[in-house]
């Protein structure tokens, strides 16, 4: 499991004060601080470079991790974004429109290049690629192995839906496949997947009901729109008080059985085998990571 705690990771654009100024205050564990979409017009885009500096500077979201959400390598716009917000407070970059291992390589080695002129080492600043057409879902394999900079791929479904001509309904069946291939894509190469965005963020039923889902999936966390998401979201993307305590017992009987020369021990009347105590060691990692944001 990483060790980056992602259970919520917030959109705020960063030309808008009043947000950042909330996103400040929020329990969101990233912030997404966007240049690239909710950030129009095109003027704006480096009022929001001058705001990330200038908030992150003054150590406002010391509590977070930052990883800005820079525009396209077709934009125009991407080398600005990341020669300015290639600083200290800043974690790394959510990257849009990633279709194709070739697009995360593009900014890998951009990013590569600027820490060597800024004397920064090497890999300081990490990777969350966005999986939002239907080319990305397909390479999503090969985005996570392209970089070791890409600690997290990101299912934007929205993007997603218009790409594939789909339909996204009240049943959200069209987005099953994708987060399937995603959450495999990212835990076979070890990087966390995030699901999409919930974009009724006022039907917090219709969010738990995706939550539950995503995370039986395989999910980590989820992108995020409106801080009133962000307590449902923490609830189920954190290990319950009920999950922590299993865990300690798992490996103390687990421990027990290895030291008397048992070989396997029982709880609850089942076997305590390999995966259970690997899923009971990611459990409590989790909930360390939580404690130590906490404190």
């Amino acid at each position: 499991m990483s060790d980056f705690l992602m259970r919520s990771l917030m959109f705020v654009p960063g030309h808008n004060e009043k947000l950042l100024a909330s996103a400040e205050k929020s329990t969101a564990d990233v912030l997404l601080l966007d240049i690239e979409d909710s950030v129009q017009p095109l003027s704006n885009k480096q009022v929001a470079r001058d705001n990330i500096i200038q908030w992150v500077t003054r150590g406002a979201f010391k509590n977070h991790l930052v990883f800005p959400r820079v525009n396209d390598r077709e934009s125009g716009q991407l080398l600005a974004d990341l020669l300015q917000l290639t600083i200290p407070g800043v974690d790394g970059f959510m990257y849009p429109k990633s279709y194709t291992g070739q697009d995360v390589y593009f900014i890998d080695k951009l990013l590569d290049t600027i820490e060597y002129e800024k004397g920064i080492p090497q890999g300081t600043f990490k990777l969350i690629p966005l999986i939002e057409t239907s080319a990305a879902v397909l390479n999503a394999q090969e985005i996570c192995k392209v970089s070791k900079r890409v600690i997290a791929i990101a299912y934007g479904s929205e993007d997603f839906i218009t790409d594939l001509e789909g339909i996204h309904d009240s049943t959200h069946q069209s987005l099953y496949t994708p987060r399937a291939i995603i959450a495999m894509a990212a835990r076979a190469n070890k990087v966390i997947p995030i699901d999409t965005v919930h974009i009724n963020v006022h039907d917090l039923e219709d969010l738990e009901h995706n939550i539950i889902v995503a995370k039986k999936l395989g999910f980590e966390g989820m992108l995020v729109l409106n801080p009133k998401e962000l307590p449902l979201v923490h609830q189920h993307y954190s290990p319950s008080e009920k999950e922590v305590t299993d865990a300690n017992e798992m490996l103390k009987l687990s421990e027990e059985a290895s030291q008397s020369g048992m070989g396997v021990a029982l709880m609850n009347g089942k076997f305590i085998g390999p995966p259970m105590v690997l899923a009971a060691k990611k459990t409590l990692k989790k909930h360390k990571l939580i404690l130590n944001k906490s404190n």
